[in-house]
């Protein structure tokens, strides 16, 4: 059965790029309905951003963040659409915007005095820096500045972004938990209405970023280090990183002294299986280039199918690294979800959410909005 836990929750996007558009999405893969307003022709940014681009004329970035929406072409800037903007916001239960401070309320579109206005709304801002920074939020720029790409890659290399815009998809997850929050704090209120204040939600990249270097930075306020770049390594586990087969390259992550007992008899290094100065982590971490070497020596005499099996057969967890497209296929060997469905809808939602309609084109329902605003949704399935 499908994801429908917010059913009966409007939620007019007013987002761009990703961590917006992803949040709004998630949403309505919960069951909202959903109406994303977008600039008239043009559209979101990343409209443009491709190749690739579906058979349709979609951008393959578009579509990855926004299914079960409605596209509404609207502009700030004429009065009749942004009186049709302010209808829709009083009709919604939640807006979704990443604009930078007081650029919506240059157009009548102030936050503060609709929360006011509609004691039911709950608004969520989505900023780069925080809400009073005027500087524009770009994942790349964050992990920079996060600290995010002073840990990642190799040791002696350059210091590396991730190849997702993680930090855009960890500040839309964010956001999205802080608005599910939101409309619990506001259902259990029942009659009494919330303060304002109680329903902004304020999320930025920079926070999101800091707070997801969990471990990393609480290692370095315990320790009083800087964190390094530790590549494919572990800076808290041994072993626990990517490991050359004879044929391909896996991965062994050794989480428990109990593990790396039955990896090393399993792998057949029973000189370091029985050796008592290795049997705790702390004890490997100290002698980290031994056990690795040993490992390193050892496992590329035989082809990773191999290892994996005798790891896999006591309980250690590891595992082969595959390009993107295997992965994916993988994952959509679901029978309610096929290929062709993760072309036209993105990736199967999470929360085993539904995918009831698939990414809009730029101001493809703006007739039915127009005419029916929230109505539209009647026959959105």
């Amino acid at each position: 059965m499908a994801s429908q836990h917010l059913d009966g929750i409007r939620v007019l996007d007013l987002s761009r790029v990703l961590a917006g558009p992803l949040c709004a999405m998630m949403l309505g893969d919960l069951g909202a309905s959903v109406i994303k307003v977008e600039r008239p022709e043009t559209g979101d940014d990343t409209r443009g951003w491709g190749p690739p681009f579906s058979e349709h004329g979609q951008s393959a970035y578009f579509l990855s963040a926004n299914r079960n929406k409605l596209s509404l072409a609207a502009s700030f800037t004429d009065p009749a659409d942004r009186a049709l903007i302010l209808e829709l916001i009083a009709e919604c239960d939640v807006v979704v915007e990443n604009f930078l401070p007081g650029a919506l309320r240059r157009y009548g579109i102030d936050a503060d005095a609709l929360l006011a206005q509609h004691p039911r709304l709950i608004w969520c801002t989505i900023s780069g820096f925080g809400p009073e920074s005027l500087r524009p939020g770009y994942d790349f720029v964050v992990q920079a500045e996060s600290g995010w790409m002073a840990i990642t890659g190799e040791p002696d290399g350059d210091p590396m972004k991730m190849g997702v815009a993680m930090v855009d998809v960890t500040t839309g997850k964010d956001a999205a938990i802080g608005i599910l929050a939101a409309l619990s704090a506001r259902d259990r209120a029942g009659a009494r209405t919330l303060p304002s204040g109680e329903r902004r939600v304020h999320v930025s990249l920079a926070t999101s970023a800091l707070a997801a270097l969990v471990n990393v930075a609480q290692n370095g306020l315990v320790s009083g280090s800087d964190a390094r770049r530790w590549g494919n390594a572990h800076a808290n586990l041994v072993p626990y990183q990517l490991f050359r087969a004879a044929d391909r390259p896996f991965v062994i992550a050794v989480g428990t002294d109990a593990q790396w007992l039955a990896a090393t008899r399993a792998l057949g290094l029973d000189a370091l299986a029985n050796d008592a100065t290795l049997a705790a982590n702390a004890g490997r971490l100290a002698q980290r280039e031994r056990v690795v070497a040993a490992i390193s020596a050892h496992v590329v005499t035989d082809a990773a199918a191999s290892w994996i099996a005798r790891l896999e057969s006591v309980g250690v967890p590891c595992g082969v690294v595959r390009g993107v497209q295997d992965a994916v296929q993988d994952a959509l060997n679901d029978a309610n979800f096929s290929v062709t469905d993760a072309a036209r809808y993105g990736l199967p939602p999470l929360w085993n959410g539904s995918a009831r309609h698939e990414p809009p084109h730029c101001g493809e329902h703006t007739v039915t909005v127009r005419e029916k605003r929230w109505l539209s949704f009647g026959n959105f399935t």
